[in-house]
């Protein structure tokens, strides 16, 4: 009986804690993290981190000097040097070092090593990135961060920037259009591609940008932000008139920029521009985001009639992404399917969108319509997305870098209603006052009755 009742004062606790770890680790992993994966992996890391630098190739021969010194002062084998390790830092999703890397070391050759690295201290993955010459930090994720998305509490975004998902390495993915101008958003049905639109949109409705829809689904896509939205095109019809306004205003804004540079020679060099930005604040005309959802529905056509329309929609088009970026007008080009096979200028469009997202798609055609001349081992990832993980997707730009995203859940009645918060925000431009779409007025919900009602009897 004394050997039962201290089985189960040890045992007991013990099957509890282990219990409640195997549960937060498979529902709640970050608080697993914090628990106990932080501290098992960083008593890995500080116990193991010679041997294994060393195990990975990463250490280099001691010094002259320095082998010297230890046969001088103590009689211990002389070992391999590995990368000096900075401080540890933890976070909510893993830990942060610097390695200073040693004389003869690249970063290619750590970041070559992660995978390594990250069995022998036991966390999800690892990351390597360059600090200046000679430093690199290490990122050390402790659990799959896009199984459960959560976007940091404080991110750094500024003017047109706009925080939208969350990158595998635990970083937030800022869709920032001074720096990319344009981008290709690609995903099938129920891909995520949705929620990434609203996102953009929420997040752009608090700044004095302009926002202008091309939504050929008969607006069931953009109509809900219509109150933030300065022009709204929900037929090819429609976007064949909206789209050589939108080529009219750019082509104003030249004459604009232009004008200032014919000045005066004795004009400060730093007054001198060439795009919307070195314009003075006064003069500066608001940037302009058009948003073409379902971009697909403006190449296909019935008749011939149809086709020339379509030819010069497309033409305006590409003459808004090849000129748009020095004039403040930016482009976000969404749909489900994007080839070659839509017809003429599709591919020449492509080319001029810098930014690529590709969700879930429904052939390796369009994958690698989005990633392929970018990054080619980026369409292997982008077609082995599961349907099980809606807003999953790979980001990727003419520079060929890519990482795997996720945008978090937002629902579409907290998006519209922080466009209808923000309404205020719309910048005044005469030239889109006939596309600014209708509000609809919310019907006001009358108060709960007291008694159910109940028919006359008579």
């Amino acid at each position: 009986m004394t050997d039962l009742t201290t089985l189960l004062e040890v045992g007991g606790p013990v099957a509890a804690l282990g219990g409640g770890a195997a549960y937060a680790r498979a529902k709640h992993p970050g608080v697993y993290w914090s628990t106990v994966g932080l501290p098992i992996s960083t008593a890995r890391l500080l116990s193991s981190y010679g041997s294994v630098m060393e195990a990975c190739g990463l250490t280099v021969a001691p010094s002259r000097l320095r082998m010297l010194a230890v046969k001088a002062t103590t009689r211990r084998e002389v070992r391999p040097v590995p990368p000096r390790r900075g401080i540890i830092r933890p976070t909510s999703t893993g830990l942060r070092l610097r390695l200073r890397l040693a004389p003869g070391q690249e970063p290619a050759d750590v970041a070559a090593s992660a995978e390594r690295l990250r069995h022998a201290w036991g966390v999800h993955a690892v990351y390597v990135t360059t600090v200046k010459p000679g430093v690199v930090e290490l990122r050390l994720v402790g659990f799959d961060v896009l199984r459960q998305v959560r976007m940091p509490r404080k991110v750094d975004a500024k003017f047109l920037q706009v925080p939208v998902a969350l990158r595998e390495d635990a970083m937030p993915f800022i869709r920032d259009y001074r720096t990319v101008p344009h981008q290709l958003t690609l995903g099938a049905t129920l891909s995520g591609k949705s929620m990434y639109l609203r996102h953009l949109i929420a997040g752009l409705a608090p700044q004095p940008v302009a926002l202008v829809g091309i939504d050929c689904k008969r607006g069931v896509e953009l109509a809900p932000f219509a109150a933030r939205l300065s022009a709204l095109a929900t037929e090819p019809e429609q976007a064949a008139e909206l789209l050589p306004v939108l080529v009219k205003e750019m082509e104003d804004r030249y004459d604009l920029i232009k004008a200032r540079q014919g000045i005066a020679p004795d004009t400060p060099a730093e007054e001198i521009t060439s795009d919307i930005w070195g314009l003075p604040e006064s003069e500066r005309p608001v940037p302009l985001v058009l948003f073409a959802d379902e971009v697909a529905e403006l190449f296909l056509v019935a008749t011939r009639k149809d086709e020339e329309r379509r030819d010069e929609m497309v033409t305006q088009l590409i003459r808004l992404a090849q000129l748009g970026r020095a004039a403040g007008i930016y482009l976000e080009v969404c749909g489900q399917r994007f080839g070659a096979e839509l017809g003429k200028g599709a591919t020449m469009l492509r080319a001029q969108l810098t930014g690529r997202v590709c969700h879930r798609v429904n052939d390796e055609a369009s994958a690698k319509m989005a990633l392929g001349d970018i990054a080619p081992e980026a369409v292997t990832a982008a077609c082995a997305i599961a349907p099980e993980r809606p807003g999953l997707a790979v980001a990727g730009d003419t520079s060929g870098g890519w990482s795997r995203i996720r945008t978090p859940y937002l629902s579409l009645g907290d998006a519209a209603e922080t466009c209808r918060e923000y309404a205020h925000q719309m910048p005044d431009l005469p030239v889109l006052k006939p596309f600014q779409p209708a509000v609809t007025v919310r019907p006001v919900e009358s108060p709960a009755l007291i008694a159910e009602p109940r028919p006359a009897t008579g």
